[in-house]
Parts: C-alpha cells; sequence; structure tokens
C-alpha cells in the first residue's frame, strides 16, 4: 500500500508539472506545498528573511542554503493561495470564499487598499459587473510609501487616490500563468502601461513591484498582492538620464556613442547607470582616454547595459547575466541592498521606464575591453605586476603599441626568485611580454611569439591545454584596449639549446649518446623540429660490461628500434598532458608509449620521470632511469633478451626465436643546405630538406679579383657523401675541372681540363662509396697538358688511363672532328672534355 501511495502521489506531482498552462510562479507555490505536505493539506512552505517581513516562495537553491540574498532565513507554514484555515483541523482544508474584487481584497488583508477604494469612490466599480485583475499594494506597502507622496493621494482622494488605484488596474482577468515575461499590459489610468515580468525563480513582478500572494480569484475578477505602490511610468530611458542632474556626465559622454539614441527606443533593458561621483572617481586622465577612443567608451557603456529588464526583487540569490558589451557581470544582493560583481554599488533601485529599469551606481563598471593591458591584471598577479612597474618595463611599453602579458601566478615567484640579481630577474619578466596582442582564440601549435626581450617562444595547443614553452597558460585570460593577459602557471624558461647540447652538457647521458651516435640518429638530436625525449640517463644502463654494449650496438636495427621508442613527434611538457588518463604518444619507432600525468608527476610506460620538461630548441627532454621498450616486440635472440631483462625490470618481454627487427626507414633525417657567400658582405643561408638517408656535401668556390665568394651546399644523410668543389681563378687562361664522386657500389674521380682564355677554372666533384674503385685520365693536347684522373680504393679496382697525344684518333668531346680535320678546332670558348661515369 505504501508503494502504492508512493507512486500515486508522485503520479499527481508529475501531472501538476506538466500542465500546459503552468508558470513559472504555479511551479514555485507547487515546491511549496510539497516541502510541507507534512503539515496538512494546502499548506505552503515559505522561507522570510530575519529581521524583516520578507517573504518568498523560494527556489531549491534558497531552500537548502537556508537563506535568501545571503541573509538567514526562516520557514514558515502558511495556507497556500486560495485555502483557509478551519478551526480544530489540520492543514487549510477549506477553499476560501468567493467575492468580489472589494470583498476580496479584504480576503487577502490588503485592507488598507480596500479603504483607499472606499474613500476614493472605487468601491462601487469594483463590486459592481467586470472582468478586472487588481494588482493590490499591501498593508506594508502603503506604510513604506514616501510620506508626503501618500499624504498628496490621501488628500485629494476624488482625483489623484483614484487615479493612482487605476493605474494598478486592468480591465480584464489575468491570472499568473497569464503574466508573461516582458509583456505590457493596458492599466485602466490613461491606458498607461504596465511592465511584467515572470522571472525562472518564479518571482512575478508589475513595474518592479513583486507579487507576494497571486490568483486570488474574484467573481468579477483577480487580486494579486504587490509589495508596493506603483506610479505611472511616461519616460523613456533616454528621458530620465536627460533630465537627471545626477547623470550629467554620463549623458555627455553618451552623446557620440549613438547608445543615447538606442536608450530612446522601445525595448527591454537594464541599464545601471553610473553617477557624476563615479565618473569623478576615475580620475581625469582615464575620463579623457576613454573619450578619445568612441569604441573604448561605447564598449564601457555597454557594459552597463542588459537586454532584460531585472527588478531588484527579482533577484534573491546571485546570478551572471550578458551584458551588450559582451561580457558578463554577476548581480546579487546583500540583504536590502542590489550587488553588481559582488559590491554594494546600488545607490538607487528599480527607476522603472517605459522601456526597462535603471539602477544608480557609484562607480564605474570597467570592461576587459576598455582596459589598458596593465590594468587587466588582477590580485593572483600581482607580484608580475608590481615587479613590471618597479623594474622599469612599463616604461618600454610604447603608448599605441599592444602587448600581451604572460603574467605568472603569484605562487609562481618563489623567495629563491625574488633573490636573484635584479638584472636577471629583469631579463626574465621581459620574456613574460609580447610585443603584440594575442587573444587566446589566435593562439595556434607551432607559432612563434616574439617577446619583449627579443626571444621567441613557442607555443603547443593539447586536447585540454595551451602551453607555452614550460608553462600552461590557466582559466582567466582577458582581452584588453591594447592587449591582452593570459596566466600562467609558472615561470616561462625560453629554450637555448639542442636536445644533443643539453645532454652533452650534463654529463649524465654518455652511453644513450653513445648508442645514437652507433645507430646514426645523432642528428635527430641536434636537427630543428619538434620531439618529445624519455632520455635514459646512464643510471638506466648501470652494470653494463663493454661487451653488453657491444652486443647491444651489434644489431642496428635492434638498436634503433629501441631508441626510437624513446622519441616521439611532438613537444609534449607535463601541464599539457590531461591529468588523471593515459595519454597516447606514438613514437618514432611506431609502437604508442603510454604517459600519465598526475600530482604533477609525470610516469611512462609505469616509469616514473624523475625530472620532467628540459625545454630544447627541438622539443622536450624528459629524464628516465630505466630503458623503455616496445611491449608488441619481441625479442629473438637469446643473449640480446637475457641483457634487456638486465635492463627492463617494469615489464616482461616476449622472446620469439629467429626473430629479425624489421629496418626502419630514416625518413625523419632532415638534409641541411648550407651557403655561405664571401665577398664585400657575408651571407649564410640554411634549408633544411626531409629524405631518406643520403649525405652530400656541395662546395663551390669562386676566386678572382676584386672579389672572392665561397659558396657551401651541405646535403647529409645516409649513406652516399658527396662532395664537389668548383675553383674558377681570373688569371691567366688555364681552366681545370675535377670531378669526384664517392658512393655505394661505385667510387669514381673525374677530371676535366679544358683550355683558352682568360679564365683558370677548377671544378671538383667528388662521390665516395664501395666497393669500386674506377681511375680514368683523359689528356687532350693543347698548348698545356689537360689531365683528368679517378681515384678511389677498394676490393675491387679498375685502372683505365687513356693519353691521347696531339694529333691522335679521339674526336674532341661533345662530337666527332670535322671530315679532313686531323686536330681539334680552336675557337674563342674553351675547349671541352667530358668522361663518362661507367657503371
Amino acid at each position: 500500500m505504501k508503494l502504492l501511495f508512493v507512486a500515486g502521489f508522485a503520479l499527481f506531482v508529475l501531472s501538476t508539472f506538466d500542465k500546459a498552462d503552468s508558470s513559472a510562479y504555479d511551479k514555485i507555490v507547487t515546491h511549496s506545498r510539497i516541502r510541507a505536505r507534512k503539515e496538512g493539506p494546502n499548506v505552503c512552505a515559505l522561507q522570510q528573511v530575519v529581521g524583516t517581513k520578507k517573504k518568498y516562495f523560494s527556489t531549491c537553491r534558497n531552500w537548502y542554503q537556508g537563506a535568501i540574498c545571503g541573509k538567514k532565513a526562516t520557514v514558515l507554514y502558511e495556507c497556500c493561495p486560495g485555502y483557509m484555515k478551519l478551526e480544530g483541523m489540520r492543514g487549510c482544508p477549506a477553499v476560501a470564499p468567493i467575492d468580489h474584487v472589494y470583498g476580496t481584497l479584504g480576503l487577502v488583508k490588503a485592507t488598507s487598499t480596500q479603504r483607499y477604494a472606499d474613500i476614493s469612490k472605487l468601491r462601487a466599480e469594483i463590486e459592481g459587473s467586470g472582468s478586472f485583475t487588481f494588482f493590490a499594494p499591501s498593508n506594508d506597502a502603503w506604510e513604506n510609501l514616501d510620506e508626503t507622496v501618500r499624504n498628496a493621494l490621501i488628500s485629494n482622494v476624488n482625483i489623484e487616490l483614484y487615479n493612482a488605484l487605476h493605474y494598478h488596474m486592468v480591465n480584464k482577468r489575468l491570472l499568473t500563468k497569464d503574466l508573461r515575461n516582458g509583456m505590457t499590459v493596458t492599466s485602466m489610468y490613461n491606458d498607461l502601461g504596465l511592465l511584467i515580468n515572470h522571472y525562472p525563480n518564479g518571482v512575478v513582478t508589475v513595474n518592479c513591484a513583486r507579487i507576494i500572494y497571486g490568483n486570488q480569484v474574484a467573481t468579477n475578477g483577480v487580486v494579486h498582492v504587490i509589495d508596493r505602490v506603483i506610479s505611472a511610468v511616461g519616460r523613456t530611458m533616454q528621458d530620465f538620464i536627460e533630465t537627471e542632474d545626477d547623470l550629467t556626465t554620463l549623458s555627455d559622454v553618451m552623446q557620440n556613442t549613438g547608445l543615447l539614441e538606442k536608450l530612446g527606443q522601445p525595448g527591454h533593458y537594464t541599464f545601471f547607470a553610473p553617477t557624476n561621483k563615479a565618473f569623478e572617481s576615475l580620475g581625469s586622465d582615464v575620463l579623457e582616454r576613454l573619450q578619445s577612443d568612441k569604441e573604448v567608451l561605447k564598449a564601457l557603456l555597454n557594459f552597463h547595459l542588459l537586454d532584460s529588464v531585472q527588478c531588484s526583487e527579482a533577484i534573491i540569490a546571485g546570478s551572471s547575466y550578458v551584458t551588450q558589451e559582451g561580457n558578463n557581470i554577476e548581480i546579487g544582493c546583500d540583504g536590502e541592498s542590489l550587488t553588481v560583481n559582488g559590491i554594494k554599488m546600488v545607490r538607487k533601485k528599480d527607476i522603472v521606464t517605459t522601456n526597462g529599469v535603471i539602477h544608480l551606481i557609484d562607480q564605474v563598471l570597467m570592461p576587459d575591453s576598455a582596459k589598458q593591458v596593465m590594468e587587466l591584471l588582477g590580485g593572483s598577479q600581482s607580484t608580475f605586476g608590481d615587479m613590471v612597474s618597479e623594474l622599469g618595463l612599463t616604461a618600454e611599453m610604447t603608448p599605441g603599441a599592444e602587448y600581451t602579458l604572460l603574467a605568472p601566478l603569484n605562487t609562481a615567484f618563489s623567495d629563491e626568485v625574488l633573490s636573484q640579481d635584479q638584472r636577471l630577474v629583469r631579463i626574465i619578466l621581459k620574456n613574460h611580454i609580447l610585443k603584440n596582442k594575442y587573444i587566446l582564440g589566435q593562439l595556434y601549435n607551432g607559432q612563434r611569439l616574439e617577446t619583449l626581450g627579443g626571444r621567441l617562444l613557442r607555443v603547443f595547443i593539447y586536447r585540454t591545454a595551451v602551453c607555452i614553452e614550460n608553462s600552461c597558460l590557466v582559466r582567466g585570460s582577458k582581452e584588453g584596449s591594447n592587449g591582452a593577459l593570459h596566466l600562467m602557471r609558472t615561470l616561462l624558461k625560453p629554450a637555448e639549446k639542442s636536445m644533443f647540447e643539453i645532454l652533452t652538457e650534463n654529463g649524465g647521458f654518455k652511453i644513450f649518446l653513445s648508442l645514437m651516435e652507433t645507430a646514426g640518429l645523432t642528428d635527430l638530436l641536434k636537427q630543428e623540429g619538434d620531439y618529445t625525449l624519455f632520455a635514459p640517463s646512464d643510471k638506466a644502463f648501470t652494470g653494463l660490461s663493454d661487451s653488453d654494449l657491444a652486443l647491444l650496438k651489434s644489431d642496428i636495427n635492434a638498436l634503433r628500434t629501441i631508441l626510437l621508442f624513446h622519441i616521439s613527434n611532438g613537444t609534449f611538457i607535463g601541464g599539457g598532458l590531461e591529468a588523471g588518463v593515459t595519454n597516447l604518444l606514438k613514437s618514432v619507432q611506431g609502437s604508442n608509449l603510454k604517459v600519465i600525468f598526475a600530482n604533477n608527476t609525470v610516469q611512462v610506460n609505469s616509469v616514473q620521470v624523475p625530472e620532467s620538461d628540459i625545454m630544447t630548441t627541438n622539443g622536450v627532454v624528459h629524464v628516465v632511469n630505466q630503458v623503455l621498450y616496445p611491449g608488441d616486440i619481441p625479442v629473438g635472440s637469446q643473449d640480446l633478451l637475457m641483457l634487456l631483462r638486465r635492463l627492463i625490470t617494469y615489464m616482461q618481454i616476449k622472446h620469439i626465436p629467429g626473430f629479425k627487427y624489421p629496418e626502419i626507414p630514416l625518413t625523419f633525417i632532415k638534409r641541411i643546405i648550407t651557403r655561405v657567400v664571401e665577398g664585400p658582405q657575408l651571407a649564410k643561408v640554411t634549408r633544411v630538406i626531409q629524405r631518406e638517408p643520403s649525405v652530400t656535401k656541395v662546395t663551390r668556390v669562386i676566386e678572382g679579383d676584386p672579389t672572392i665568394t665561397k659558396v657551401t651546399r651541405v646535403i647529409e644523410g645516409e649513406p652516399t657523401i658527396t662532395k664537389v668543389t668548383r675553383v674558377i681563378e681570373g688569371e691567366p687562361t688555364i681552366t681545370k675541372v675535377t670531378r669526384v664522386i664517392e658512393g655505394e657500389p661505385t667510387i669514381t674521380k673525374v677530371t676535366r681540363v679544358i683550355e683558352g682564355e682568360p679564365a683558370i677554372t677548377k671544378v671538383t666533384r667528388v662521390i665516395e662509396g664501395e666497393p669500386a674503385i674506377t681511375k680514368v685520365t683523359r689528356i687532350v693536347p693543347g698548348g698545356d697538358l689537360t689531365e683528368i684522373s679517378l681515384e678511389g680504393v677498394s676490393s675491387v679496382g679498375l685502372d683505365l688511363t687513356r693519353k691521347i697525344q696531339k694529333g691522335g684518333e679521339s674526336p674532341p668531346v661533345g662530337g666527332a672532328a670535322p671530315k679532313g680535320s686531323s686536330a681539334p678546332r680552336r675557337s674563342s670558348a674553351p675547349k671541352r672534355v667530358a668522361d663518362r661515369r661507367r657503371t
């Protein structure tokens, strides 16, 4: 039975919520009824602010907090609207009798309104036929009305009081479900409008007066009791601002923005209007700066404007609202006071106009978009701001230019940092100021940002983080009028050296570097790029003998597999990893590294990283004291297996006899081309082209008067080395060309000698390799002896010498000798002798 009762009750509640005509007010009353169900039928639970008479059908949030507007609230149990108590019976079992509007005023205890209706000759009208909605001020509302105003109404009961009461009436019945947010209903006084707002928290207001007891149905209408006496509204916001003596400065600054005219148009706005005193507190310099920039001033004023009506009585807890400027402000309350961003600044509230409501404030709300970049700094970055000012860095920030502050939190400035030489600290802080404005949405992975100190900082974008060098951004980025602010977890440490330089200078990675050299991978640690290296220290190889190292180096493919498993493409620092989950990083070898970041520490494949985030110019280094091995790759050699098991204790390595490590193409090794030109000016150009796997070196030297030009082109890789040297001399008439080609499987050296005037040219091209040696010498007769030779050393050798004396049978290079000619033809151009490499 108990279960059936619960189920039935749940269905009743759901059906109540599902009514198509229910409103926020109706729902909040239903909630209050449910909370008070133990008190009997038709009882509602209300909250009353301690020390006041203000009572609310409250939301769940306020109910469980036990507070309204930050003030303690006690719980009251009263009959729900439309019900009454019966003597001797529990709860509120009786339905209130239905009477005409005049009689209903007595039922809802609005006796002052009832009395004023009587003496103003309104009684007959509201007792008669018709369909009225009466927004009846409570007795307390009349008591709280300004005494002068109340006396003026009462002294002229036949006109002023009658009209005032008529302004509280609508000539049709409107229940709370009919009172929709933002609607304007026509009153019975001169057809002036009444501004209705129906809020999600169940509060319903009429010209910002709150309905405290609603929906008391009468035979000729309905009565809603409100908490204040409302007055007729006929002015727009523009009208009020232009005529209010305390808003003259506001009126002046709004003239050129177009906002004042906007506030003269129909709409539903809330405007927090700064008083003259508020603008005075800014200072003349700030006010002049704001007025000199129309867009900044417009942003400032729009930050005070909401595109909705927020009456003070609807604010029973802090809530965030989007301004017309685009950013949010928080409107809350502290007892009877309205707060903005947690500050009691509202001096006069609920000035109702035909297009919204105005609250007067004694402070100017300054949005970030109207602030200078240094003004964006908050309390959590105060140390950075103070030091930037004290060290004179603000003076280096040119007026009119844009900057970005990378401001570390106060906790980043340890005693060790603060005790450093001020000149060093100044250099550090200059690298926290970027020369241009970069908002968060403009940052992208791989971006380079120039600092005030002339350094370039790298940007790294991760799934849940944005980092610059070794430090990641925390929530709270801001955009100002001349710059942006990003909050950083730690001080930035821009990289200065490559991975190879860092590891070499450290001295604790000698074995790893030796293995990298054996595997032909050293260039990977030197070349440009973005890599993450889990570098095994010498501790990782503790106990290895020379024979063990020799075994490790004996299989190049195995060695490369192991070493490349320690390297991943991309720069991944600890703060950029998603905390508490496994981050999979694909290694250059191909298998995934499993990295976990938790409690500010990094683990890779369950191996602890004792030192992390060592930034380098080509990535980041994390130190490990164990060798890493890909779990999906078996070992074929028993000897190597035993060696690896001594090194790797955190996992089981699979053994498959006879397994051969696959060859890993070294496509990630980059070809470097360097060109040097020597002369009146020295220029050096480096081009990096990724390829596999050749190393080519080209040297071109051009000598002569009045300039000497030297060009060096270097292409590095495996396994071919090519060297070309070309020398051109200005005197007298001898030209010599030497071409040397080294490579596998053939070694070829070619020397070309061309006679002619007026220059001497020497060109050497060298190609080295194994296993063949070819030597070719060709001599072409002329005024001088020309010799072409090709040399090399190999197990296989070929020595071919062809000497052609003057008058010999060989034709000139480039074609046969003309018929009838026994000697090469001379011309103004040099003669050419060409040898082709034969394979």
